[in-house]
């Protein structure tokens, strides 16, 4: 009797030791991850309708946790998107614009020292920060990560088809070798980008086993499915949708590595994962036919402010933080990560700046059905759309592959995006009080943004 007693009180102290560190794991300082891929289309992921690549993981990842139907990003193309994810702000707001779009290899310019990044806030509650992948902020020494409050960096400075080898099959461009860093130095010079996603996968499971102790943040910018594309040789050739569907499913893999390591580590009760894409999906028709992905039932494309251009596929991951197995139609937008990562970690807002994004950790619970109902549609400095609730007016539009012919629109055209999300079926002239609504909302939104110099066309002298 008393050997029995023995062990029901060593099974009851056994059951209250794991309880004790479950419920210490969850109310620990919030690890956070976001895992960003490059030109992944809306229809692309098996979870969002693809019929014929495979992914499982995100599915695993988006059934653990919430799938965002109606999730948004800030820009079009890669370094604005990109820029406004890390602020918490709409592009135009630190002069991330210009006529070249994105930052090239000569660009004399960066991400402008005053804008405050997650990691920089991050960094004054202790964290541990890092970012492998693609930065595409900057590319002078002192715009690189390490200036912007990451602790580490691994990774392409640009996109991968800014070095010798360029986004066209056979085609060599004038620019430098593609350079790849580790922190301030460059270790490799046209590296093969068959096993780049290997690399930073490694990458990215070491670092979470380095800092399994402390908190951390790790923004993980996978430079793919951006052209030009390459899979290692466990994936080549494996899916049905040719070399793009390969490089998908092994990107689908890594996030696999990922959670399966926070899972073995005992971290996935204190970590939030945000898995989405910088924008919608490469078909510029002329250059690489079959290399884009898919937008879906979404109209247009990358470059344009129609929703392929994007609307993004949205995945969030971590049981102390997220609601499991939902699929939500609410409206957000990349921004809202900045205040709602902050809040997580107890980390101060910036009072001297507009933030354009909203706190969504009730969202993310399951506690409010939604938070924001309004997204504004930029094509560089250029406001070409406002949605507000299901209606979204469009006052200029172009096609994502000629963005030098945009064309206005008074009145602005008018879609119910929540009933056809395909844009087909203008209805402005059946909701004047609508198109109204919006113009006000046009001419307010246009009144409370400062002008600031563009960024993105100066570039270094000589080159």
């Amino acid at each position: 009797m008393i050997h029995y007693r023995n062990q029901l009180a060593f099974l009851s102290l056994f059951f209250l030791l794991v309880g004790s560190l479950a419920s210490a794991q969850s109310n620990q300082t919030p690890n956070v991850i976001i895992i960003l891929a490059d030109d992944l289309g809306y229809g692309d992921l098996s979870c969002y309708g693809h019929p014929t690549i495979r992914t499982p993981n995100l599915d695993k990842m988006a059934e653990e946790g919430t799938r965002f139907t109606q999730f948004y990003v800030a820009a079009n193309v890669c370094t604005p998107s990109r820029a406004a994810l890390l602020t918490g702000r709409l592009p135009i707001r630190s002069g991330i614009f210009g006529k070249r779009g994105v930052f090239f290899t000569n660009s004399a310019n960066g991400l402008p020292k005053t804008e405050i990044t997650i990691a920089e806030a991050l960094k004054t509650k202790g964290y541990q920060t890092a970012l492998i992948g693609k930065w595409h902020l900057g590319s002078q020494p002192e715009h690189l990560p390490l200036q912007h409050g990451f602790d580490y960096y691994f990774g392409l400075p640009y996109s991968n088809d800014m070095g010798k080898v360029g986004s066209v099959p056979n085609m060599v461009n004038q620019n430098p070798p593609l350079p790849l860093y580790q922190n301030n130095k460059v270790i490799e010079t046209e590296p093969d980008q068959r096993l780049l996603t290997k690399r930073y996968t490694a990458e990215v499971v070491t670092f979470i086993k380095k800092n399994k102790t402390k908190p951390f943040f790790l923004y993980y910018a996978s430079p793919f499915p951006h052209v030009p594309l390459y899979a290692s040789s466990d994936f080549a050739g494996k899916s049905k949708r040719g070399l793009y569907g390969d490089v998908v499913e092994e990107l689908d893999w890594s996030v696999g590595q990922v959670l399966n390591t926070l899972r073995e580590q005992k971290l996935d009760k204190n970590t939030l994962v945000i898995f989405l894409s910088d924008n919608g999906p490469w078909q510029m028709k002329a250059l690489v036919p079959g290399t884009g992905g898919s937008a879906g039932l979404l109209y247009e494309a990358k470059g344009s402010t129609y929703e392929g251009g994007m609307r993004v596929p949205a995945i969030a991951w971590g049981s102390g933080f997220v609601k499991p197995k939902t699929v939500s139609s609410a409206i957000a937008t990349s921004m809202d990560l900045y205040p709602t990562i902050l809040n997580l970690a107890r980390a101060e807002l910036p009072k001297d700046r507009t933030l354009d994004g909203s706190d969504i950790r009730e969202l993310l619970s399951g506690k409010k059905a939604s938070v924001t109902d309004v997204v504004y549609f930029y094509d560089s400095d250029r406001l070409h759309a406002i949605r507000k609730g299901p209606w979204k007016a469009h006052f200029t539009t172009h096609a994502s592959y000629s963005p030098d012919a945009p064309a206005p629109h008074d009145p602005p055209l008018l879609y119910n995006v929540e009933a056809d999300p395909s844009e087909k079926f203008e209805v402005g002239k059946d909701h004047p009080d609508v198109i109204d609504d919006l113009k006000k909302e046009y001419e307010k939104h246009k009144a409370g943004v400062k002008s600031v110099p563009p960024l993105l066309d100066a570039v270094v002298s000589g080159q």
